[in-house]
């Protein structure tokens, strides 16, 4: 490693002289298709049950799918009801936590339930920042060009509209709630590019823009006095047969079962990084777990584009102690290059996410010019101190603090040293299907963030995840707001878990495994025990 990075130091100003090709469609068409982990052989198969059967997918998630419920139905008894609310909120994240605040100010009394702590999810570890076109030489419809474009033309066009749409009004919002964004000397928003952007219109909070976010939502929720149970996931969705009604929490430190009777149902349950799609590393936090897909799937919901999943082409692949952690695309936005252990560029670093993964496992698997660590972990280089080179000394810790504090943890300063990277499970393109609303196939149960798919296609560009929940998360709030107006009491039933049940008999799945997840087994294959009903 020590003699690649003195060939990386020795390339770096022949490589400040360099413009790198952006790729035409179809070299990025051949690159995916060889290099891709999605179109990896094998990697998928065909669901056996449900609304989606057929549609194929990760093994991880029909392994997810093709389980029984955490609750025996048969034995099931809902005694009495701990909650009575008119919108009950699954999930405290970004999503969640601006799907309370709006259906608060729609007028519904909120309940919000989180698996861990509020505020324990993937927001909370954002980076880069969030696009909106609100510059003079930007605009919504160019937005939405490069979303579609970087979604492969597979997003579902209404979800991209209102995305790009909503997206100005969204930062004025943050702004108004205290949210710090990082200004020019006359107080205008700095805009930079991400990965397959035409236009700079990333917003930012140095490097923890969805930290600074999600402090202030978090804080805004406690204030407005938005009732909040933590470390209670959904085991269960609750039904009449028809329309949702409520749900099942299981409290993880009291092992209580929580019984929730609510007018209108928001799954804002994130995303799946912890299910380890073909083994690799995750950005994602500890409870990315699938869990709101596996009970909306069993309710009765439609999934879209669950054969595809997001790796951020710069995990970090060295020290193994941070393994997958994301290194933000906004050091590579900065001018970071991507180089081989030759020192030689041979990308230019701002394809979309998708074709930079691909063009760093063929780097590192075909072409054998990655880097191998001594525990073996393949990975190339991010030459970061040419951001300090290029945009004036102290760039680096001024616009990358928790970047460059991650890495000196380790004694590696990023202003002088090359971070070595590599591919990691970052994002869930695909989900729940829904409308402009966040409205799902199921009456009265409605979805907002990574839970939910069509927004982004088959690939997300940098910024947009931010912005998706956001969007979805006020909308979705909104809306059920208003909708628990209207809504008559429901009976609270799971006769959807018996039928799901049946399905899987009939296709003769076995009854050892059982969803939704919860939490992750990182112990030993002869340590872990068969996950059971907990009720």
């Amino acid at each position: 490693m020590a003699e690649s990075i003195k060939k990386v130091e020795a390339t770096r100003e022949f490589r400040m002289k360099q413009t790198m090709p952006r790729l035409t469609a179809a070299e990025k068409s051949e690159i995916l298709k060889k290099f891709h982990p999605d179109y990896k052989g094998g990697s998928t198969r065909a669901l056996a049950v449900g609304p989606s059967k057929g549609s194929k997918v990760p093994h991880e998630f029909a392994d997810i799918f093709e389980s029984y419920s955490l609750i025996t139905p048969e034995n099931f008894n809902i005694s009495k009801i701990d909650f009575d609310v008119d919108v009950l909120i699954i999930g405290g994240g970004g999503a969640g936590a601006a799907a309370a605040l709006s259906a608060q100010e729609n007028g519904a009394r909120v309940l919000l339930a989180t698996k861990l702590r509020f505020g324990d999810a993937n927001t909370m570890m954002a980076q880069g920042g969030i696009q909106a076109a609100d510059k003079a030489n930007d605009s919504p419809a160019i937005h939405y060009l490069d979303v579609v474009g970087g979604g492969g033309f597979y997003n579902v066009p209404e979800l991209a509209r209102v995305l790009v749409i909503d997206a100005p009004g969204i930062i004025k919002w943050l702004e108004s709630l205290g949210v710090m964004l990082d200004k020019e000397k006359d107080g205008s928003l700095v805009g930079i590019h991400g990965g397959g952007t035409s236009r700079k219109r990333m917003h930012s909070a140095r490097d923890y823009s969805g930290g600074e976010i999600m402090k202030v939502l978090r804080d805004e929720v406690t204030n407005r006095n938005v009732e909040v149970i933590e470390f209670s996931p959904v085991i269960e969705l609750l039904t009449d047969g028809r329309t949702c009604t409520g749900a099942v929490l299981y409290n993880i430190e009291t092992e209580e079962i929580l019984i929730v009777h609510a007018k209108t149902v928001i799954l804002a349950t994130g995303g799946s990084g912890r299910l380890h799609v073909q083994n690799f590393p995750t950005t994602n936090h500890y409870g990315a777990t699938a869990d709101g897909l596996v009970i909306a799937y069993r309710a009765g919901c439609r999934l879209l584009y669950m054969d595809t999943i997001q790796y951020h082409p710069t995990g970090a692949a060295y020290p193994e102690q941070i393994l997958g952690q994301l290194v933000t695309e906004k050091v590579r936005g900065l001018g970071a290059h991507l180089c081989n252990r030759e020192g030689n560029r041979y990308i230019y670093e701002l394809e979309t996410r998708d074709v930079e993964s691909a063009a760093i496992i063929r780097e590192c698997l075909e072409r054998n010019l990655g880097v191998v660590t001594p525990s073996g972990q393949h990975g190339v280089w991010l030459d970061s101190p040419v951001i300090d080179i290029t945009n004036g000394a102290g760039t680096t810790v001024k616009q990358l603090p928790a970047m460059y504090r991650q890495y000196m943890r380790f004694q590696i300063d990023i202003t002088k040293e090359p971070i070595l990277v590599y591919p990691t499970q970052h994002y869930q393109n695909g989900g729940i299907v829904i409308n402009e609303s966040g409205e799902t196939d199921v009456e009265n149960l409605y979805a907002a963030g990574e839970v939910s798919g069509g927004v982004h296609g088959r690939n997300r560009l940098m910024g947009n995840s931010l912005l998706d929940i956001l969007v979805f998360g006020r909308r979705a709030g909104a809306a059920a707001a208003k909708k628990s107006k209207f809504v008559p009491p429901g009976r609270l039933a799971i006769e959807h878990v018996k039928k799901y049940h049946k399905e899987l008999q009939e296709v003769g799945v076995e009854k050892v495994r059982f969803s939704p997840m919860m939490l992750p087994d990182y112990r030993r294959k002869e340590q872990k025990k068969s996950p059971v009903p907990v009720v």
